[in-house]
């Protein structure tokens, strides 16, 4: 979830801050070049007031003509030595009156020509296009010379503009640098929101996980968070607790009617013992009796084993794995050979995290499931390996297997494939397995064995970090 939300809070702030950054730069760009532009036309207006006081060079009138289109030339020579701008005054037909550098004259076309045939209009340069940093072009500012009140020629500036895209450059980087630091101080601002807003997201998923395989003391604990994630949580614990309730009502429920039933059937177990040495030896039904009652003992039994192995805390511990299913293997080893069946183990040394004794109680019903269904002549093999943090027993049986349909009920209460009805048991031992396993952190699982036959995973931790 953090992967999804973090980038979705990178994006709208990175937005936001390039909605304030763009026209900040925008706006600089513009205060630059009309700090410029207010410059170029003070000093338009100054050569313009100078050209005044020169007359037409037709005009024979005055003997100081000459005098003062020199001090005009000598101004704007002045001008363009120290600053570098071209600046010129010149008459309507386009003759210069005066200009510096000598031989920049009036072009035909282009913005200086635009500007000067504004100013000819009696309208002084006030808004020229925006220059931007990666534009190599010059500023031009033109200003009509007005001699009783008709324009006679114009003063018109052309600019570099060098520095003042240098200044606009310099400005956008500082800009950059500023959204930077706020883009890094958002990010770390969001980090922080996400972390606080999924930290108790993250630990109800993990006390969810560790209820959903059979840790069900587990509860979320206290954190920080939204008022709604902290009253979840609270809600969550309450759930977990009535749930937990429920499920130890059940298995006391289970264990004691199966103790409580015990007795009763043991009597009549008894009870049918005697009636049967009074009747004909070999009668059907006192036997079929005798069998049925047996089997039901056989069940009461198992619900009490399974009501202990949902209720017990398991005693967990370093184990060696490899030699405790050895040893299961030498212990039934007598059992498959009276039937026929080649019981091996591969179990080299491995230590895993498990409960010695309910380990060993899984391994006893997963190779008693494994000989009883497979049939004389056959194998079953045990083989102990690891891989990362777990250590695997399989048992593999070339019996007859079960369907792609079975697979998926096998393990289930009470439950036993059609096929094998007539083969002693209650249905109740996977179950048991399976109960045993998780209470440790492990787990057991079921497959197609090639050619034929079933293979059983059982699966512990490496070590007590890996639950």
């Amino acid at each position: 979830m953090r992967t999804r939300l973090l980038p979705l809070l990178i994006v709208l702030m990175a937005a936001v801050l390039l909605a304030l950054g763009v026209p900040l730069a925008v706006s600089l760009a513009g205060a630059q070049q009309q700090r410029v532009v207010v410059d170029r036309i003070d000093d338009t207006a100054r050569f313009a007031a100078l050209a005044q006081f020169v007359t037409e060079p037709s005009d024979p009138a005055g003997g100081d003509v000459d005098e003062r289109r020199e001090t005009l030339r000598s101004e704007l020579s002045s001008y363009h030595d120290v600053y570098g701008i071209r600046a010129g005054v010149f008459y309507r037909n386009d003759s210069p009156m005066a200009h510096a550098p000598e031989d920049w004259y009036l072009p035909r076309t282009g913005e200086v020509r635009a500007a000067f045939q504004e100013a000819l209009l009696s309208r002084r340069s006030h808004d020229p296009q925006q220059v931007w940093p990666w534009e190599r072009r010059s500023l031009v500012v033109a200003s009509p010379v007005i001699r009783d009140g008709d324009v006679v020629a114009v003063v018109v500036t052309d600019s570099p503009t060098g520095q003042m895209r240098s200044r606009i450059l310099k400005g956008w980087l500082v800009i950059a640098a500023g959204e930077a630091a706020a883009m890094l101080l958002a990010v770390g601002a969001a980090l922080r929101l996400t972390g606080w807003v999924l930290r108790p997201v993250r630990i109800l998923d993990a006390t969810t996980h560790d209820i959903a395989t059979g840790r069900l003391k587990s509860r979320v604990a206290a954190a920080g968070g939204p008022p709604e994630l902290r009253r979840l949580a609270r809600s969550f614990n309450e759930m977990a607790d009535n749930v937990e309730n429920v499920l130890e009502q059940q298995r006391a429920f289970v264990a004691d009617a199966s103790h409580q039933l015990r007795n009763p059937l043991s009597a009549l177990l008894l009870r049918i013992e005697l009636l049967a040495l009074e009747l004909p030896e070999g009668n059907e039904e006192i036997a079929s009796v005798q069998a049925e009652g047996k089997r039901l003992a056989q069940v009461l039994d198992d619900l009490l084993d399974l009501a202990l192995a949902e209720h017990s805390e398991p005693q967990l511990q370093v184990t060696d794995i490899g030699a405790l299913a050895a040893e299961r293997v030498a212990a039934w080893a007598p059992t498959a050979e009276a039937k026929g069946v080649r019981l091996t183990g591969d179990c080299p040394p491995t230590t895993g995290w498990a409960d010695p004794v309910a380990l060993s109680s899984a391994l006893d019903a997963v190779i008693d499931n494994a000989v009883k269904f497979t049939p004389e002549g056959e194998s079953v093999e045990v083989t102990v390996g690891s891989n990362g943090d777990t250590v695997s027993v399989v048992v593999t049986d070339n019996g007859p297997g079960l369907t792609d349909e079975e697979l998926t009920r096998i393990g289930d209460r009470f439950w036993r494939s059609g096929r094998h009805q007539n083969i002693k048991g209650s249905g109740l031992g996977l179950s048991i397995t399976r109960a045993l396993l998780a209470a440790g952190g492990g787990s057991i699982t079921y497959d197609h064995h090639e050619p034929h036959g079933l293979k059983v995973t059982v699966m512990v931790p490496r070590n007590g970090s890996a639950r």
